[in-house]
């Protein structure tokens, strides 16, 4: 593993294992903010940390309990913030590179007590018949957790506390009462040797009596090696090892390992960071990586060497092991899983769209046309998808169709379809989206939605539209000429004349805005409108398109657009002469969508509620 990316300035109180034994006499605590000392005092390794940098470097980082995207753009960053389980993340200017350092402050993060932990290791296999029959991770750690209590003895540290003022009460009360404070302590220690005594009589009595650690004294840690020791076998039973903060932290979006050297992160506020840890030898990578992989019960081998999976909290993961089919080393790729999708509104409010969008595509997907959510990889299109959902009428049943369960639907009646490998067991067999695609079709759907068009499925998801079956989908493709290619070409191989059941075709892409920075916008709403047999061409409107010089939409197709005027307005009712009375209700869905946005509604399923009511009230007509 690599280490911290600066040189660690060692302790000029030298405490060691006893961190925070006397925060009075410590070099760095009293020169902390008073925010920073509340946090040290109940997680003394971020106080081991902070003593770690150096004095004349970079200063005491600015702390915050929650970042928040205000904080994008940030020249030379040196921040810390929380996030949980006792985990702190110091986003570090890097001078050397365009990717700033992220680095994880765990409580094994400096001490990383590896010695203790083998050996601890070792001895429980003295106790392996008390863990037999349990497969629950959870039970298992707190089964382990009561033999290492048995296995070790905590030293006796002084607990961490607050300086005591150097000036005593006048009266003299209070002295009395720290002596009898004192008598209590002191008491209390005797009897906790007792304690500790009988306990390791028990101990010896119980393993002669089993023929297990005999001759095996109890190991002596102190309190701050205790609770080092009690988060790393939590993260390695029940958590994913060194990834554990980067898959707690909510900001990060991508991890990925491309070999030997430092893991990278897709970070939602700082962009593309390099982490602290890593890899040095190809050795420590795989080993690393066929744990990863074992873990989540998809073990990867020479022989099948690339694995993609799915990861408990519905993280997609991609394992690609041994330097002889990945030249750098092993890698994998893990893009994580947001447990709330990010609303339209939220969208909205990060400038990816505009409410007169939202309002046009919530009208579309009302109506039951077929949208496409088109882009390349990382361009937003799954995060679109999501968002749209909540447009879906409530009373809608859905069928979804993926590889990997990416897609999440606010609706209760959705039946959520997810393919199958071929397994070696004789007895399971593979199924495919396209034996999902075909079985949706007879489930009575009034929207299908499929993960990701690859290949043949593309075929019956076009035959489900021809058949009248609402569709929503995302495919790669940059733009709709591209998208027309790939769909009527191998593998898909669609009739040309089915492809203007296709109504709209979103574009989504990651473009660089005017002050440098990245941003995932829609840079394009189409509607196809036909195919000419004899020119051998396709028609389609450009309703909306995103402006990269002032970062704005402009809507092209007001007054102008073919599915509104002459599909959807036929549909509710207009003659032809009124048919455009169609956009004074696209202008009052907008206006509600901007209103809801004013009141602070954007949680993705307080906007479902919202509208909702919105449908069955008929505001949203």
């Amino acid at each position: 593993m690599l280490g911290l990316p600066f040189e660690v300035v060692p302790c000029a109180q030298d405490c060691g294992k006893e961190c925070g034994a006397n925060l009075e006499k410590c070099p760095v605590y009293p020169k902390l903010p008073a925010e920073y000392q509340e946090l040290c005092v109940e997680n003394l390794h971020l106080l081991q940390y902070l003593k770690c940098l150096p004095e004349d470097g970079f200063g005491i980082p600015t702390y915050y309990e929650k970042i928040t995207r205000s904080l994008k753009g940030t020249k030379d960053p040196n921040l810390i913030y929380n996030v949980g389980s006792g985990i702190f993340v110091h986003i570090l200017a890097n001078p050397e590179d365009i990717r700033d350092y992220y680095i994880a402050i765990e409580p094994s993060l400096v001490d990383a007590q590896d010695d203790t932990l083998d050996d601890i290791e070792m001895r429980l296999a003295d106790y392996v018949e008390e863990l037999e029959g349990i497969e629950n991770a959870s039970q298992r750690l707190k089964v382990i957790m009561n033999i290492v209590d048995r296995i070790v003895v905590i030293g006796n540290a002084a607990k961490a506390s607050r300086p005591v003022p150097k000036e005593a009460p006048k009266d003299g009360k209070q002295d009395g009462k720290d002596d009898k404070q004192d008598d209590k302590n002191d008491a209390k220690d005797d009897k906790d040797k007792s304690k500790s005594k009988k306990e390791t009589k028990k101990d010896k009595k119980l393993s002669s009596s089993k023929g297990k650690g005999g001759g095996k004294g109890k190991i002596q840690i102190s309190k701050f090696q205790y609770n080092s020791l009690r988060y790393l076998l939590r993260r390695k039973l029940e958590g994913m090892g060194v990834l554990d903060p980067m898959i707690i932290d909510t900001n990060i979006e991508d991890i990925s390992c491309s070999g030997l050297g430092n893991i990278f992160v897709e970070h939602k506020v700082f962009g593309g960071l390099r982490t602290s840890i890593g890899f040095d030898v190809n050795e420590a990578l795989d080993k690393f990586v066929i744990e990863l992989a074992e873990g989540i019960q998809h073990p990867v081998t020479f022989r099948e060497p690339v694995v993609d999976a799915t990861l408990p909290d519905g993280s997609r993961i991609n394992i690609v092991y041994g330097a002889d089919v990945s030249k750098r080393g092993s890698n994998f790729t893990i893009r994580k899983f947001s447990e709330t999708p990010l609303s339209i509104l939220e969208l909205i409010q990060f400038g990816a769209l505009n409410y007169d969008m939202a309002a046009y595509l919530s009208l579309v997907l009302q109506e039951g046309m077929n949208v496409w959510v088109s882009g390349e990889t990382a361009s937003g299109k799954t995060t679109l998808l999501n968002a749209l959902t909540t447009f879906i009428p409530p009373e809608s049943k859905i069928v979804s169709i993926e590889d990997t369960p990416e897609v999440q639907v606010p609706h209760h009646n959705w039946i959520r379809g997810c393919t199958r490998g071929s397994a070696k067991e004789a007895d399971t067999s593979e199924v495919s989206m396209f034996d999902l695609l075909k079985a949706a079709l007879r489930q009575r759907p009034n929207l299908i939605i499929v993960g990701e068009i690859r290949g043949e499925e593309g075929a019956i998801a076009f035959q489900a539209m021809q058949t009248g079956h609402a569709c929503m989908s995302t495919f790669h493709a940059a733009s709709v000429s591209k998208l027309i290619q790939r769909v009527t070409g191998n593998p898909i191989n669609v009739p040309k004349t089915y492809v203007d059941n296709l109504n709209v075709v979103v574009i989504c892409q990651q473009v660089r805005l005017a002050n440098g920075s990245l941003a995932r916008r829609l840079t394009s709403i189409n509607e196809i409108v036909s195919y000419d047999s004899v020119a051998d061409s396709f028609s389609f409107i450009e309703t909306f398109n995103w402006n990269p010089l002032d970062d704005k939409f402009q809507f092209r197709g007001y007054q102008n657009s073919y599915l509104l005027e002459n599909k959807i307005a036929p549909r509710r009712g207009f003659p032809e002469e009124k048919r455009r009375q169609i956009y004074k209700i696209l202008k009052q869905r907008s206006d509600i969508l901007k209103r809801m946005h004013q009141q602070g509604k954007v949680d993705f399923y307080d906007v479902y509620g919202i509208l909702s009511k919105a449908y069955r009230e008929g505001y949203f007509r």
